[in-house]
This record gives C-alpha cells, structure tokens and sequence, in this order.
C-alpha cells in the first residue's frame, strides 16, 4: 500500500490482499498471507478495528472510516483523526513509556495505525462488569493521568514546542465538536439522538433538564473545555479505553486528543468507575457484589491519591516550564511559594474534575453513546433504577462540587445513595 492510493475501507476479505506486502506487519506476523487469520473486532462507536494473525505472531490494524461507525454514513468524520490519534499515542509513549500499545506503522491517506495486539488483555470496562478485581489499575491509570498531563502542560514543556503541538492538534475540530455537543449539551435538552430508559427515567430526566443550575454548570464546563488549552488530553479516557490483565494496564484510542483542561481526563475517567459501582446490582446473578462495590470505590480513592502524589513529585522534580517557574520561587529560598502555588493547582483539578465527573455520567445515560455498565443489565426496570441512582450522583457532585472537599466525601455519597437513595 502506498501513501498515494485513495482511501479504501478494509474489510477482513481484503485485508491481506492490501496489507500483504507491508513490511511493518509482514516482519511482525509473517511474510505468507495464505497463512493470515483476520479478525474484526471493533465494537467501538468511530472505527475498524482488525486483529491479523500470522506465523510469527499478531498486530492490531485500525482504520478510520469517513463517518461515525455508530450512526452511519449520515454523519460525516473526517478520515485525519487517525493522524491525531498516531500523534498522540506518540506524545503518551513519551511521556509515560509503557502505558500505551506499540506502534509499528503509520498511513496518513489510509488513516490506519498498524500498532501492538495487546493479549491477553481485556477491556477494562468489560472486567469491571464480570465482576474482576484488577490490583494495579489505579496505579497504572494514575501515573497514565498525572506524567502525560504535566509533561504536556506549560509546568513542563518548552514554551515554542508546546505551542507549536497545540497548533497541531487544534485542528482535531470535528472531534472537539462531538464533545462539546454530546457531552455538555445534548443531555439537557430534548436532541435527536439522545436515548434513555424509558418510561421509566423519564420524571428524572425531565427533572434534570428543568435544573437551571446544573445546565448553567455544564455549560461553564463547556466553556472550560473549549477555551482552557492548558495540556494534551487523552481526551476520552474511560473504561472502554483502556486494556487490562491482573498485571499490565494500557491506555488505548487517544483520536479524541486535543489541548484542554487537565481536569477533564480525570473527571470522566473517575465518572466511569462511579458508573461501574451504580451498575453492579444489576450484575448480581450469581451473587451479591458487595466487594465489588467497595473495591471501586477505593479504586477511585486511590487513583486520585496516586495522581496528586505523582503530579505533586513531577511539580517539585520537572516544573521547568514557563508557569510557576523555580526561578521565582526555590531559587529565591522560596519552597513554601512552591508548595502554595502547587496546592491551589491541585485544588483547581480537584474542584473541576468533579463536575466533568458530573456530566460523564448524564451524558452516558441520556445521551448518544451509552456504557455498557448500563446497557447489559437486561431487566429494564433494574436499569432504570441503576442509572436514577448515577444521574441523581452526578447532579450532585457537579452543582456542589465547591462544597465537596475530598474523595472520601464524594465515595460515601455514592454509598449513601446506592444504599438508601436519599438523595
């Protein structure tokens, strides 16, 4: 294949015909295609996704394709988000080695990434709901967040190189704007694409729309995230996005990248693990999930001590940036200034990633795109109880989100309601 065929989505009968002499994949897998065995196994809402197996072993080929997967050809996307997503995955290696697949080849006019078959992982989400307990995610995921958002900031970066790569990525404006109408603002109103359980959601959701507050908060955190260019996001971190076994964790489909608020990673990776605990009882069919449910609790817990702990050792080891630089403070005998400024930092990621949190959870019920947290939970008044109980959760972490001053605050409200309901 060359990089001046026109574009061509692949399918698993063609695959080997156009990639065969490829030798990025060849020297990985093999050199007969005869011998290939191809799979699609995208189950996503954008792409094509093959796994390509041959004599010397297996890669991952993802295409993009010209619309969005989940709704049709009716929706129009254009084919450079591979070229954001190739980019970032780069920046991520850099930053934070090891907590993304490989990448082996990189076609901009086929808008495909030839990239590491991780095995045998699974997608985090999906072990979240068979119910498995995962030691190392909150580590993993934790380190993921705080190396590649301030290694991607102005706390770290060289000033001329971190906006030349915010010119870059600026353009990813097509992916931008699913966010900022999908996320913050379809759920709030009465948009055509939006889905919910219904009869049974629908007081609630009325409910929700009429809050004036909470719309008002949304929309102060759209305005946040299309104008606060403070770091390379991931920029659609959850479960989904992410493979595990008991011992790796890899972060995985970063084509949402773009610069934003440090806030909003965290948030709505944070908001999928709340989710993943409102969910369980509707996965209790072979018994009760109490432990689950307190080990995602804690997960959260702890993913947010190993951000701010890891955050906190890059600020005082590699703020060499132009923001905060030490220049003002520990080279004039000043850490305490240091420790000041690094405390309201933390206190504003803190204060925002709530109520991102917030609205990941709403917009994942009400709107277009649902979690599977949800989703499988077959008895639809089961679901329907699951989800009130995560759309009351996020009203409130987001409208309060100033009066709420730690996880452990935030977790025992999730437990309050899932118990109780009071709220």
């Amino acid at each position: 294949m060359t990089g001046k065929t026109p574009f061509e989505a692949l399918s698993v009968e063609t695959l080997a015909t156009r990639l065969g002499t490829n030798e990025a994949l060849t020297g990985r897998i093999g050199e007969d295609t005869s011998r290939w065995k191809v799979r699609e196994v995208g189950d996503g809402n954008l792409n094509l996704v093959f796994i390509v197996e041959g004599d010397k072993g297996a890669a991952v080929v993802k295409q993009a394709l010209p619309y969005v997967r989940l709704v049709g050809d009716s929706w129009p996307l254009p084919l450079k988000r591979s070229f954001f997503e190739y980019h970032a995955l780069t920046r991520q290696e850099a930053r934070a080695p090891g907590s993304v697949p490989a990448i082996y080849h990189f076609d901009e006019t086929q808008a495909l990434i030839i990239m590491e078959y991780l095995s045998p992982h699974i997608i985090l989400r999906r072990a979240l709901i068979e119910g498995r307990q995962l030691p190392n995610i909150a580590r993993d995921i934790g380190l993921f967040m705080a190396r590649t958002l301030f290694r991607g900031s102005d706390f770290s970066m060289v000033t001329k190189e971190r906006k030349a790569d915010l010119a870059l990525f600026a353009d990813n404006v097509e992916l931008c704007d699913i966010t900022e109408n999908l996320v913050f603002s379809d759920p709030y109103f009465d948009a055509k694409m939006n889905r919910h359980t219904s009869p049974q959601l629908d007081a609630l959701v009325a409910e929700l729309r009429a809050d004036r507050d909470l719309k008002v908060e949304a929309q102060r955190l759209k305005h946040l995230f299309a104008a606060n260019a403070e770091t390379l996001l991931h920029g659609d971190l959850h479960s989904g996005s992410i493979m595990v076994t008991d011992t790796e964790t890899r972060m995985i489909d970063p084509e949402f990248a773009f610069y934003g608020p440090m806030a909003f990673d965290v948030g709505m990776l944070l908001a999928n693990f709340w989710m993943a605990f409102f969910s369980q009882r509707g996965h209790e069919q072979s018994g009760k999930r109490d432990a689950m449910r307190a080990y995602l609790l804690d997960v959260t817990a702890q993913t947010w001590s190993v951000f701010r702990t890891e955050f906190s050792h890059l600020w005082r080891t590699e703020r060499n940036g132009m923001l905060y630089q030490k220049s003002l403070f520990e080279d004039q005998g000043d850490r305490l200034g240091a420790e000041q400024a690094l405390d309201h930092v933390l206190h504003q990621i803190w204060d925002d990633l709530l109520g991102f949190a917030g609205i990941e959870v709403h917009r994942r019920i009400l709107g277009l795109a649902h979690n599977a947290d949800f989703e499988t939970i077959a008895d639809e008044d089961l679901r329907a109880t699951c989800e009130a109980r995560a759309l009351k959760f996020g009203r409130h972490i987001a409208v309060n989100r100033r009066h709420i001053h730690s996880i452990d605050e935030v977790n025992n409200l999730a437990a309050l309601i899932e118990q109780e309901n009071r709220i």
